[in-house]
């Protein structure tokens, strides 16, 4: 077992006291089966797992904006919990560095080879841990082929693979939308996005949620998808095709088999980890949140601004770990030292008092959140993940408008580590339904009655200022077929003959045109 350390990050108190020493203070924590060095608290074991939003706060209120912390084996780093100061560490690389090297820990051989966390922190020459022109230079291979993907075609995929989704249970009547939807449908899409579609299954999926865990197989995890990336960059070298793998083998940045295998590796498990939670998230408020349904229902929350309040009240990652302080400096009021290890604090930072008093406000239209952190190292892919996230639950409400869910809220229950918090379960219920065919574009089924509040629509038109309205609007509107017009004689062109061509259908049929275009089918 890794002896605790005594000291804070940052310290160069050598009159500490001695590692374990029951004279200085060892103090239980919430759960009082842990003990900690006192002052200190940690990001790991039954705290951190069972409420990290409440370690959060009472982080804050012992230390604020930035506190000391323990990773597991107790490795000593800082948390920086304000929104202002996440984006100046995430925007100033000259202090804070990505380069997991510069880590005093690391070199020192306090932080082992194989720590649970060596999947995330261990070095690759990948665009995450470089900065200056190497950063530039892989940055850019990713952000260009990224470019390149074509966003109708990926919806297409989306709702496709939805719908083969939601076939495999529809007619059951019952599912747990995180084991048999979330978990599922961004990796089927990432899959066929880098070119490797053979390899989805369900190992893949639970290798890639299991690496970034901490757990005592992630080393293991990594190792299996690796292997599959491996396999892709050996076959894309032989014969290139049109996918985001063959765009980084054959860019101009001329990247190494292991560059491109690492950056695939980054954005594989980037994409699925945030998207997989993001689509629980959301689906888990339209089911518990009456406010949530509320605006959904009354036209004024399209889905996308759903998913943009959800990446401020639970953001897919909770942190983001790490940077490395380049030399001794100042934040939040903290001594730093160099080599010092820091966390981004985004769930924290969401809900800094400073920049959002009241936490129960309406975030709609602001996109100040940093559930895709910040600065050059910004999550370059996040509108797949909005677009896999919005795309594939518009399919999934569409093809089940009465889902309800299947226990109390309370039942719900959680897991979470250093990086992420998620979603165990979301059991559900609703009338049983026939599958659809996959290829074609969703549609309602036959089963009970949609309820208004499944309903997504964009707001409606405000009528000018003294012109006559309706007193209220109905969620739906039937529009009767047009009346058959009788052909006009030869030569003739009767009055007012070309406005009637333009039956009342055609506005039903333009904006129908339109959703079909938005979605990709």
């Amino acid at each position: 077992m890794t002896t605790p350390y005594s000291h804070r990050p940052g310290t160069d108190d050598h009159a500490a006291p001695p590692p374990g020493c029951p004279a200085h203070g060892l103090v239980a924590d919430a759960f009082g089966d842990h003990l900690a060095p006192a002052g200190l608290r940690r990001l790991y074991g039954p705290e951190a797992e069972h409420d990290p939003m409440g370690l959060y706060e009472k982080l804050r209120a012992e230390h604020g904006s930035v506190a000391p912390v323990l990773l597991h084996g107790d490795v000593p780093a800082w948390l920086v919990l304000g929104h202002s100061e996440n984006l100046h560490m995430t925007r100033t690389p000259s202090q804070f560095s990505r380069d997991s090297r510069r880590w005093r820990a690391v070199n020192d051989g306090s932080v082992p080879p194989d720590h649970p966390l060596a999947p995330i922190f261990t070095w690759q020459p990948i665009c995450v841990f470089a900065d200056g022109a190497d950063h530039e230079r892989l940055r850019g291979a990713v952000t260009d082929s990224i470019a390149r993907i074509d966003h109708r075609g990926v919806r297409r995929f989306i709702n496709r693979y939805s719908n083969r989704l939601v076939n495999d249970f529809c007619q059951d009547g019952k599912a747990d939308l995180v084991s048999r939807f979330a978990e599922h449908l961004p990796m089927m899409v990432m899959a066929q996005i880098l070119g490797m579609p053979e390899e989805y299954d369900e190992r893949l999926v639970q290798a890639a949620r299991d690496m970034i865990k901490g757990t005592e197989t992630a080393v293991e995890s990594n190792a299996y998808v690796m292997a599959a990336l491996d396999r892709l960059v050996a076959r894309r070298r032989a014969a290139p095709a049109e996918d985001f793998a063959s765009r980084l083998v054959e860019h101009p940045a001329g990247l190494t088999d292991a560059e491109v295998a690492q950056h695939l590796r980054l954005v594989l498990i980037a994409a699925y980890e945030t998207t997989a939670n993001l689509i629980a998230n959301v689906l888990r408020m339209v089911l518990t949140d009456p406010r949530f349904r509320a605006q959904l229902s009354g036209g004024h929350m399209t889905l996308p601004e759903a998913v943009e309040q959800t990446l401020w009240d639970e953001p897919p990652f909770t942190t983001i770990f790490g940077r490395w302080a380049v030399g001794d400096t100042e934040l939040g009021g903290q001594r730093i030292k160099a080599g010092d290890a820091l966390v981004v604090g985004i769930a924290a930072a969401n809900v800094d008092p400073v920049v959002r008093p009241d936490v129960t406000a309406s975030m709609q239209g602001n996109r100040a959140h940093l559930a895709f952190s910040g600065g050059p190292h910004e999550c370059p892919g996040q509108d797949i993940g909005r677009a896999i996230a919005d795309t594939g639950i518009d399919a999934l409400l569409l093809r089940l408008p009465d889902i309800q869910l299947a226990v109390p809220e309370k039942d719900l229950r959680w897991s979470a580590s250093l990086m992420s918090r998620h979603l165990q379960e979301l059991p559900v219920t609703f009338a049983a339904r026939p599958p659809q065919d996959v290829a074609g574009p969703p549609s309602a089924t036959p089963g009970h009655a949609p309820r208004a509040e499944w309903q997504v629509e964009s707001p409606r038109p405000v009528p000018a200022q003294g012109a006559p309205g309706p007193a209220a609007v109905p969620p739906r509107v039937t529009v009767p077929p047009p009346a058959p017009v009788e052909p006009a004689p030869a030569g003739s062109i009767p009055a007012g003959s070309i406005p009637a061509q333009r039956g009342p259908g055609a506005p039903a049929r333009a904006w129908r045109a339109v959703v079909r275009w938005w979605r990709g089918y």
